[in-house]
């Protein structure tokens, strides 16, 4: 497939025609498992084992998926351990562009060709890359956080569990219903291509977002009082939604900002050790507004809101 094809492989990742205007997400294809010995995690190959130095992370500070994977990064104290490579922030018809220190690269889908040189399909970060057999391991941000949870605590020392055994239940539970309402649920407004398409993730939308705010009126967090992956996998979606989605997707209802109990809670994971650090918001708006052309077709990246997630105690 040549140079000129790859724009086809950069919209893969959707399709509205075949759906009646409506978004559908393609499942990830890469899908082993990065494990403390090497074993064979629920899907995918044996062989990738935890290893200092061994593992190289693609990621856009601009993707809400992607985020969650920097956001564990920082949590389980991997910095020294995984290296991290940010493509560009805007995403025309090559897909993303990378300034890849490992091998040269432009743009990501050569790294995908070199993992498979038969790939055919979307190009997307986070990529979870080894260096030691030079092939992807997972493009999968819901797995590579639960590798990034468990498989080095040996080598670190950080045993802190965001997916504890007892609480997996429950927190399965609230992603199940915060992925496809909230996390896509954005997007299936956003890239709606039918009037009824949109106001139907429109509306799920905000029946979730006001479910959220009356669960943060009772409780902490998302399963409780323990911060956990459910929370995590929110977050990402969430810091981005007055800035981005309110505009740019149209799910113009309410800004979160309107919303007491969620606001109070954004503020307080932004506040957690190193997330702040993750979070950019000139990356960000950058990639939606001038790489959306069809949604936005003039490009313009607009300048506010002017939002501030500290709390006064942490402000410099």
């Amino acid at each position: 497939m040549g140079l000129l094809q790859q724009g086809q492989w950069v919209d893969k990742w959707y399709d509205t025609k075949k759906s009646g205007g409506a978004f559908q997400r393609q499942d990830s294809r890469f899908r082993s498992w990065l494990t403390a010995d090497g074993a064979a995690g629920p899907t995918g190959d044996s062989g990738f084992k935890a290893e200092k130095g061994r593992y190289h992370l693609y990621v856009s500070l601009a993707c809400p998926w992607a985020h969650r994977t920097l956001i564990f990064r920082t949590l389980m104290q991997l910095e020294d351990y995984i290296d991290v490579t940010v493509v560009e922030p805007i995403m025309l018809e090559n897909g993303w562009e990378v300034k890849d220190p490992l091998y040269g690269f432009d743009y990501m889908y050569q790294l995908y060709l070199k993992a498979d040189k038969t790939y055919e399909g979307r190009v997307t970060v986070p990529v979870l890359w080894d260096k030691q057999t030079e092939t992807i391991v997972s493009n999968e941000s819901a797995e590579i956080i639960r590798m990034f949870n468990t498989a080095f605590n040996d080598l670190t020392g950080n045993t802190h569990d965001y997916y504890s055994e007892t609480l997996r239940a429950s927190i399965d539970e609230v992603n199940e219903r915060v992925y496809s309402t909230i996390n896509n649920g954005v997007y299936r407004a956003g890239f709606a291509t039918t009037q009824e398409a949109y106001e139907e993730a429109f509306e799920t939308l905000f029946d979730s977002l006001d479910w959220l705010e009356a669960r943060l009126s009772k409780q902490r967090y998302l399963v409780g009082e323990t911060l956990t992956e459910a929370d995590w996998r929110l977050f990402t979606t969430l810091i981005r939604f007055d800035a981005v989605y309110f505009g740019h997707f149209k799910t113009n209802k309410r800004m979160l900002s309107d919303y007491s109990a969620i606001s109070g809670y954004v503020r307080e994971l932004y506040q957690v050790s190193g997330v702040a650090d993750t979070v950019n918001f000139d990356h960000i708006k950058t990639h939606y507004y001038a790489s959306h052309l069809t949604i936005n077709p003039t490009g313009i990246v607009p300048v506010g809101p002017e939002q501030d997630f500290m709390l006064p105690h942490n402000r410099g």
